[in-house]
């Protein structure tokens, strides 16, 4: 017995019995967390949170361009002579003036609202637009517009008379827009037009007596073509 012990290595031992205690230190620790370990990730910058939007998002429409001759060039000079005769007329003031008429009048065309109408255009510009109404409706057609989008209003004309006694001005403005334009028959079958958003781009003429301040002088529509 004392050979045996005199040879033993009691530090080996010693060793095993603290790695023992080690083991089972450890298990006691790890046995309070239940499945796997997920691996280590690795450490991103923090970002602002993405913000939440329920459903698709309206596409922005593009800001309307307004384009106005300047004062030294001739369209600006003769505009420049419309202010000396019309107060408070302004370029500026005018093409947006002439914006919100636009909408105005392909609305009431379209759905055959003649008394806008009426309000708009001049006497003779009113006349072919009544008849085209009545032959629409005649042929019980309708006529489906819908304007998207204005990109672009720019004074292209002015003209002022030369008669002082009858101070008459006109303004050319071009309107670039986006539309819906389609006439359909009464089956519902397009006759014409396209169902699809369409440029067009147009020459408005725009006309009135200046100088005269009774109730419903303005502004009236008195040619349009395609431009």
């Amino acid at each position: 017995m004392d050979f045996l012990f005199g040879h033993f290595p009691l530090d080996l031992v010693f060793l095993g019995l603290i790695a023992v205690f080690l083991v089972v230190r450890l298990r006691g620790i790890l046995g309070k967390r239940v499945g796997a370990e997920p691996a280590p990730q690795p450490i991103r910058p923090a970002t602002a949170p993405t913000p939440v939007i329920e459903g698709t998002p309206e596409p922005v429409a593009p800001a309307t361009t307004y384009d106005i001759p300047t004062p030294d060039t001739r369209v600006g000079q003769v505009l420049s002579a419309i202010a000396a005769r019309q107060p408070g007329f302004t370029p500026d003031s005018f093409i947006r003036e002439a914006e919100a008429a636009f909408r105005q009048i392909v609305h009431a065309y379209a759905v055959g609202d003649v008394e806008t109408l009426r309000q708009h255009l001049t006497e003779s510009t009113f006349t072919a637009f009544e008849a085209a109404i009545v032959s629409r409706q005649q042929a019980h057609e309708t006529m489906r517009s819908e304007i998207r989008d204005i990109t672009d209003m720019a004074i292209t004309d002015a003209e002022l008379s030369p008669d002082a006694s009858v101070p008459y001005a006109r303004i050319e403005v071009r309107i670039v827009s986006d539309q819906v334009s389609v006439t359909l028959d009464q089956n519902g079958q397009p006759v014409a037009g396209v169902d699809a958003v369409t440029e067009f781009s147009d020459l408005w003429t725009f006309e009135r007596i200046l100088g005269v301040a009774v109730a419903g002088a303005q502004w009236r529509l008195g040619a349009s073509r395609s431009a």
